[in-house]
Order: C-alpha cells, then structure tokens, then sequence
C-alpha cells in the first residue's frame, strides 16, 4: 500500500507544476509557488518540524497571479525574499512557447510580462543563475539551450544535438551551467568559452526524461530514463555508477533533495488515476517511501527539510521523510 502524504494542501485548480523556492525568503518560512490552468499561486509555507506551534502546515497564499495560458514551468528566482523589502519573483513557460517574468511586492507592484521569446517549441525547463537571478536559462524541444536576460534579451544560444529536457546552474560558480538531452546525454558547459567541459551518458536505457545537479555535493548527478534512475558520479566515469529499476511505466522526474546528499525522489508519468512517487536514499535498496498522488504534476523539495511536494487534482501532496 502506498504511504500516506505527511501533510495536504487543497488547492482550488488542478496543479501542474508546484515549486518551492531554493532560497532562503530571508524569514522562517518559505515560499512555494504553483501553476493552474490560468493561474500562478504564491504561498509560504511553515511545517512543525521547524516550529513547534504549527499542527501539520501552516499554508498561507500571498498572491495569484492571472496568466493566460497553462503554467508548464516554473521557476524561483533568488532575489525573492520576504524580508525589508518584500519581493516575489518568478518566470513560467507556457505552450506559447515564450517565457513569463511575474513580479509582485506583495503591495502594488505586481506584474506578468512576456519576456522572453526566441524557442521554436514546447520549453522543458528553465532556471535562474543562482547568485543574483540576473539571468535565466531555458531548454526546449527545438535542440537549444537559451540564456536570457531580465530584459528579455537572448545573450546566448547552446545548441544540442536532441531536445532539451533539463538545465541547472552550479550553486556558486556562475559560468558552469549543466544541460541534460533526451537522448541521453548530459553536457556541463563553460558559459565564458560556450564550450563543453565534460558528458555524461545515460547507457541506452530509453529517452532521458529529467536530470538533476545535487547542488550539496556537485560530483554527484541522477537522472531518469525508461523505468530506470541513474546516478553518476563525475569524477568516476560518464556512465552511471548506479542504476535501478524504479516504476513499472516510465518514470517522468528525478529531484535531489536539498537537505541531504543521498536522498532523491522520482515520480512515474501521470496515469489515468495516480501518479507513483518514491523517495530513494542511496545506502537503501529500496524506495524509503513510495507515495501516489492523484494524475500527480510537478516534483520539489523543500530547501532544508528531507520534505518533497507533488502536485494533483485541486491538492497539493507532501511526504517528509525519517533520515
């Protein structure tokens, strides 16, 4: 029997992509954003295991924003903070194939504006560089990896050789950027030289569907392909040192967590009903928890807690993890 979420959030539109912020809102909280059909919701987010007043989770939406279309990416940038000056920021991807800049002070200011346009189809995944958020990375199904400005100017186009499937930024050295393909490869690129410093390779087990940096400990890389996670470590060789067969379908997502090196979850394509979710630590042959949410959407950690949320049908589902 799956494992019961820790802790849900009722939402009022079905949740296709749910984010928490990786930095710090500057207060005891945090924030998490999620994407509707027309909508981006901006919550923070406290749990008892970091205050012991709070009975389960204390949800608060700060701000939705309206957005035209269907949110499918979503991503934090790290000037966001809630404290002094408080600011929310965050850019979306969209079936228009453009990129969205949602800015909010949480008083007057609050804005949608479509940046960023240039990708010729559907956008994967996008990041803020993670120091100063002044610029954004995108990968789409057009075989291109676009960097961007805040004023919507393409300031470099990486061209790969199959669609873009995922993108991260090193935590502190802003010229290293990593690229993951569908068809397996994943490439870590000098943002100076525009160049390739090293690949990895999935091992023909199926398109690579996601692929996460672990930003705690940046020698380490995991992925999905087929029905199978992979991790490599980068010093060792480019093929995965480990691999494990994880979800009878196929498996859609791969998260590091954030509070510990050795804990990450996947979740299998949204099915008709359910989605799984499992939770692996790497020193466990097993999944540490195995969740299902209902046509789950989206996967996120929480940036100190070994606590993931998965997105579904008008909810939000959170699994803590014992570690």
């Amino acid at each position: 029997l799956p494992d019961l979420p820790s802790y849900t959030v009722p939402c009022d539109d079905y949740v296709h992509v749910v984010e928490f912020s990786p930095f710090s809102s500057g207060t005891p909280v945090s924030l998490l954003a999620y994407g509707g059909n027309q909508y981006v919701v901006v919550a923070t987010c406290l749990f008892q295991e970091e205050d012991m007043e709070v009975e389960g989770v204390e949800f608060n939406i700060l701000r939705a924003f309206h957005h035209e279309l269907q949110v499918e990416v979503l991503a934090w940038s790290p000037e966001s903070q809630l404290n002094r000056i408080p600011t929310i920021r965050l850019c979306t991807a969209a079936a228009d194939r453009k990129l969205r800049l949602l800015t909010s002070d949480l008083q007057e200011r609050h804005e949608v504006k479509v940046a960023m346009e240039g990708h010729t189809s559907y956008i994967n995944h996008l990041v803020f560089e993670p120091t100063e958020g002044k610029q954004i990375a995108s990968v789409s199904d057009d075989h291109t990896c676009r960097l961007w400005d805040l004023e919507g100017n393409e300031t470099c186009v990486l061209r790969l050789r199959s669609p873009g499937v995922s993108v991260c930024w090193h935590p502190e050295e802003i010229c290293k950027l990593m690229v993951a393909e569908k068809k397996g490869t994943i490439r870590f690129y000098d943002l100076v030289t525009q160049q390739a410093i090293l690949s990895l390779d999935s091992g023909h087990c199926g398109p690579l569907m996601s692929a996460d940096w672990c930003l705690t400990n940046t020698i380490k890389v995991g992925g999905v392909a087929g029905t199978d996670w992979l991790v490599w470590d980068i010093t060792r060789s480019s093929y995965p040192q480990e691999k494990r067969p994880a979800h009878k379908d196929k498996a859609r997502l791969f998260k590091w967590s954030l509070a510990n090196e050795n804990l990450f979850a996947t979740t299998g394509l949204p099915g008709k009903i359910n989605t799984q979710v499992f939770i692996h630590h790497l020193g466990h042959p097993q999944p540490v928890v195995i969740g299902s949410s209902t046509i789950g959407s989206g996967l996120s950690w929480h940036r100190a807690l070994p606590l993931c949320v998965v997105g579904g049908d008008r909810k939000l589902s959170f699994w803590m993890t014992e570690m």
